[in-house]
This record gives C-alpha cells, sequence and structure tokens, in this order.
C-alpha cells in the first residue's frame, strides 16, 4: 500500500523544470536572433548561417540519443545526474555568453566562434532529455503525464514570445541579451540537483517494481517513433514554411508578429489539460486523438477563405501540438519504464531535431522553390499528421489489454 504523502505530485518540481525549459528556449532564441549578425561579424553571409542551422541540428540530432542513453546509466546512482546536467550546462552557457565577445576580432576570430556554436550546441542537450529522466525515474506514476506537460509549458511560452523578442531586441548589443539568458540559465539549472534528491527521497520505497516490460516492446516503440517523426514534419511545414505565406494573404507583414504567436497561445493552452488527460487515458492515445484532431485543422489552414478563420485554425493546431508533445514525452517515458527512460526521451528529441533539419533543408537547397514542392506544400502538414494518427490508433488498439498499470 502507497502511503498518501508519498505519492503526492510534487507541483514545485514541475514548476521548476518548465522554468529552466523556459530559460533554455529563451535563450535558444537569442541565439537564432543575432546569429547572423554575429556571422557577419566573422565574415560569412546567410548560406553560412542556414549551414550552422542545419549543423545545429545535426548535432542535436545525434547528442539528444546520447545524453539520453547517458543519464539513464548516470541516474542508477542517486545524486549524480543532477550534477551531471549542471555541468555541461555550465559549460554550454560559457560557450554562448562568449559568442558576441569573440565576434570583435572580426575574421580571425571565426574559427573560435564555430567552436563555441558546437560547444553550445552539443553540451545544451542534457538540458532536454535528461531533466525528464528524474520524472521517469523518480516521480509517482500517475504524475509523469502532469510533470511532463509542466516542463513542456516553458517551451510553448518561449516560443510564443519569440516574434516580441525579435521585435524588442532589434539594434541592441546582443551581449546584453546573452548574457541575461545565459547567466539565468545557468543560475536556474543548479537546482536540478534539489530536484533530484527530493525526487528520489519522496519515492515510496514499498512501491512495487514496475520492469521493464511494463514498458513498451520493439514493435511499439517503433510505431511510436514513426509516429513522431511524422508529427514533426507536419509541426515543421505547417509553423515554419506555410503560416507567414498563408496569414499574408489576408493581413500585413507588419502584422506578423502579432499573428505568428497564435499557434503557440494554442499549444500552452492545451499543454496541461493534454497532461491531466494523458494521465486517465495513457500518452499515446492522447498522442493518437491529438495528431487526428490536428489534421483537421491543418486541412482548415489550407483552405480557409478569410483571416478569421485562419487564426481559428491555428490555434487549433497549435493546440493539438501542445497536447501531442506534452504527451509524447509522457508516452516515452512510459514506454522506457525501467531504465529506457533516457534512451526513449532522447529518441524522441532526436527526431524532432531532424525534422527541424529536413525543414532548414528544403530552405537551405531552395528546394520550397521547386514545383513538384510548391504542389504538395499545402497539404503535407495535414497528411503527415494523418497518417501519424492512423499510425498511433493502431498502436493504442493493438496494447489496449496491457496499456494501463494498476498501482495498489
Amino acid at each position: 500500500m502507497i502511503a498518501a504523502p508519498q505519492s503526492r505530485t510534487p507541483h514545485g518540481i514541475g514548476v521548476y523544470l518548465g522554468a529552466v525549459q523556459f530559460l533554455f528556449a529563451a535563450t535558444w532564441v537569442v541565439y537564432v536572433i543575432y546569429l547572423p549578425q554575429l556571422a557577419r561579424q566573422v565574415g560569412l553571409d546567410g548560406r553560412a548561417v542556414l549551414a550552422i542551422l542545419l549543423a545545429d541540428q545535426a548535432i542535436f540530432a545525434v547528442m539528444d540519443v546520447t545524453m539520453g542513453v547517458a543519464s539513464d546509466r548516470v541516474a542508477r546512482v542517486v545524486g549524480r545526474l543532477g550534477k551531471w546536467v549542471v555541468a555541461l550546462t555550465v559549460v554550454s552557457c560559457a560557450a554562448a555568453l562568449a559568442m558576441p565577445f569573440v565576434v570583435r576580432d572580426g575574421e580571425s576570430a571565426r574559427g573560435v566562434f564555430l567552436a563555441l556554436i558546437v560547444v553550445w550546441t552539443a553540451t545544451s542537450s542534457a538540458l532536454r532529455a535528461p531533466p525528464l529522466v528524474l520524472l521517469g525515474r523518480h516521480a509517482p506514476t500517475p504524475a509523469v503525464p502532469w510533470l511532463a506537460s509542466l516542463s513542456m509549458l516553458g517551451l510553448g511560452v518561449a516560443f510564443a514570445a519569440a516574434p516580441y523578442l525579435a521585435v524588442t531586441l532589434r539594434g541592441m548589443d546582443p551581449r546584453l541579451p546573452f548574457a541575461v539568458a545565459t547567466l539565468s540559465l545557468a543560475a536556474a539549472t543548479f537546482g536540478i540537483v534539489w530536484a533530484e534528491r527530493r525526487l528520489a527521497g519522496a519515492t515510496p520505497t514499498t512501491a512495487p517494481a514496475v520492469t521493464r516490460a511494463s514498458g513498451g516492446g520493439g514493435a511499439a516503440i517503433l510505431a511510436f517513433l514513426v509516429g513522431i517523426v511524422l508529427l514533426g514534419i507536419g509541426f515543421q511545414v505547417n509553423f515554419g514554411l506555410n503560416s507567414a505565406f498563408r496569414y499574408l494573404r489576408f493581413a500585413t507583414a507588419g502584422d506578423l508578429p502579432y499573428l505568428m504567436p497564435v499557434f503557440w497561445i494554442g499549444f500552452n493552452l492545451a499543454v496541461l489539460p493534454a497532461g491531466a488527460l494523458a494521465r486517465r487515458l495513457g500518452g499515446v492515445t492522447v498522442v493518437a486523438l491529438a495528431a487526428v484532431f490536428g489534421a483537421l485543422a491543418l486541412y482548415v489552414t489550407a483552405t480557409a477563405g478569410g483571416l478569421q478563420m485562419l487564426v481559428a485554425a491555428q490555434f487549433v493546431a497549435g493546440a493539438a501540438w501542445g497536447a501531442a508533445l506534452a504527451s509524447a514525452l509522457a508516452a516515452a517515458l512510459a514506454l522506457g519504464r525501467t531504465g529506457r527512460e533516457g534512451l526513449l526521451t532522447g529518441a524522441l528529441f532526436s527526431l524532432l531535431a531532424v525534422a527541424t533539419f529536413l525543414r532548414i533543408g528544403v530552405v537551405a537547397t531552395e528546394f520550397n522553390q521547386a514545383p513538384i514542392f510548391k504542389q504538395i506544400q499545402d497539404w503535407l502538414p495535414m497528411v503527415a499528421w494523418s497518417l501519424a494518427g492512423a499510425l498511433l490508433v493502431i498502436l493504442v488498439v493493438a496494447r489496449r489489454p496491457t496499456q494501463r498499470i494498476t498501482i495498489r
């Protein structure tokens, strides 16, 4: 029997992880905003900036899985994972903090600048999968979806603020925004040691062990990950390639900073309810439902005849993406229990990085201007999400007899 106090949801830790994710995403936003300016100062042009962004996502794709596997091993000793994450984050923040200072030396600093970017990108993966391993390892099982959704809320808030940050920071010396963002993130990350010890200390010692069989088999994991990459591709094409030009059919370029965040407003409003729903229905089920409803919203974005309908459809699409992403994290932690939480969560983030890589690659190679791409561009997000929804629904039906884990 699990005592009530031991099974309480540690809301404070969820809020803390959400704050860390917000600061991490805000630092990334600052980096992307200033990257073209910093690159010019060391003699790199716009195509080089696209190449850097491509390399960033390729590094993420490799390092997310690497960090996830490493965190599974490190987390076997209580207290070690938090220290490991803090150490890597301090290195990451130091590299980012140095970027706007080294470019003062012009083209002679190009090699140092690029090396700092590689260090920043590779080590910042420590804040993607590893903190969530703490939830999968130590948080009460019913609380994991809710805590994962709190963590993702921080990402959504940062990305919603990105257009406003771009306007606010325009013309500002990059050294101040980099300093504020990186130092805040580094300081906040030290709390992960506290979070790990608190979660580990609250883990019921009398709780029945959850064996690896409670997670997912190879076929279920593969189907889940394929569904995730399809969702990621649909999101990238819809938001990264289609949203702006669709809004420009009914609005002006000056309206975009106010229209683009609509997607992220929907994201943020759906994340927490999705976590509560995933607790009752299971993460995979909520991801499947979000994919289906999101596909319908994406169809409306492609056919909207006016600004109001387009705004409403993008809001719903954002809500579907928020529900899908928060529930996918909960599902990854459940499928990976126990011992593979980092691997599955790292694989999830890695596939999202692959989707981002493909979107940037389409722009960098100008494939988005090709007639064949233009023919499928409007419908690609809806098709990708429809396929993901169908695959995940099949997975839910196939797993139904063993989907739920009852803790007595």
